[in-house]
């Protein structure tokens, strides 16, 4: 057995992180699904449909699991705890212990899972695995799918308030529109907002 793992939205202002873990025999044999990284699919509700029907066959492939981190949690370890990347690594043991164990773990991002393979000695970090694994790359469209249904529902809650939410909660005019919108009729944060956020790339005034 062989397991792909990797994260979806670890760089929004708005909603959780995802991270997956995907266990199979054959890797080679995803292909035949379309498994791809799922950055390539682009980011329309075409991208979000292919992902989507990707994932559900996916389901009867492979062994696979999953975990939610929420923006409150993402803010207690980035502004006064151990940091993202170590938050990401407790996630991700907490996954591969969970899975039959397998014979090679492949683990997108050579610096953020690398030190992993203290505790799991099978386990190789790699840049863009996504890209050259296909268990990796199907790990990647099941966080990447779990973290497109949350937004999606997160996107109707707030048009039901009169507010219209695009460009999928991440650091751009779109969603920077919408947080200052709410601020001036709320004159606090919105929900699910990373506060943290702005203590790591000191990027946007408005905080």
């Amino acid at each position: 057995m062989k397991a792909g793992l990797d994260e979806a939205g670890r760089g929004p202002l708005i909603g959780p992180m995802y991270l997956a873990v995907c266990v199979t025999p054959r890797p080679e044999a995803l292909l035949e699904l379309g498994v791809a990284d799922s950055k390539t699919f682009g980011s329309g509700e075409a991208a979000r449909l292919k992902r989507r029907h990707i994932c559900r066959a996916l389901f009867g492939r492979c062994e696979l699991r999953w975990i939610q981190i929420p923006a409150h949690v993402i803010d207690e370890h980035v502004a006064s705890g151990p940091g993202l990347n170590e938050l990401e690594r407790r996630a991700a043991a907490l996954l591969l212990r969970q899975v039959r164990p397998p014979a090679r773990i492949v683990a997108d991002g050579r610096t953020l899972f690398g030190p992993l393979a203290a505790l799991f000695p099978q386990l190789v970090a790699e840049n863009r695995a996504d890209q050259d694994f296909p268990e990796v790359a199907a790990a990647s469209i099941v966080a990447k799918t779990f973290r497109d249904d949350w937004m999606e529902s997160y996107e109707r809650t707030m048009l039901a308030q009169g507010f219209l939410l695009r460009g999928g909660g991440y650091p751009n005019a779109a969603t920077e529109e919408f947080l200052h919108r709410w601020e001036s009729r709320f004159g606090t944060f919105p929900p699910h907002l990373r506060r943290s956020w702005n203590l790591r790339r000191r990027q946007l005034e408005l905080f």
